[in-house]
């Protein structure tokens, strides 16, 4: 059998739990993994497609374009030292 990862909690809700339970108002716990999407919201989900980088590339100006390859490039290449 698997093992489960236990997660950590603090105090606070320990002891919301212990009350929840002792009033027998406790849900059940799910597993992970077992909640359902909504087929509409997942439809809807890329309507629009990805939007960001193509849009934001339109707006900046070769100049600008250049200065941020510019980091990108330096930060990679501090990255291998």
């Amino acid at each position: 059998m698997p093992r489960q990862k236990k997660l950590r909690r603090d105090a606070n809700e320990t002891a919301f739990d212990v009350v929840q339970g002792a009033l027998g108002e406790a849900d059940k716990p799910q597993p992970p993994g077992s909640r359902k999407k909504n087929p509409e919201a997942v439809r809807r989900g890329r309507k629009g497609g990805l939007k960001g980088g193509g849009g934001r590339a339109k707006k900046l100006t070769q100049q600008e374009r250049s200065d941020i390859a510019r980091t990108a490039a330096r930060a990679r290449w501090q990255a291998e030292d």
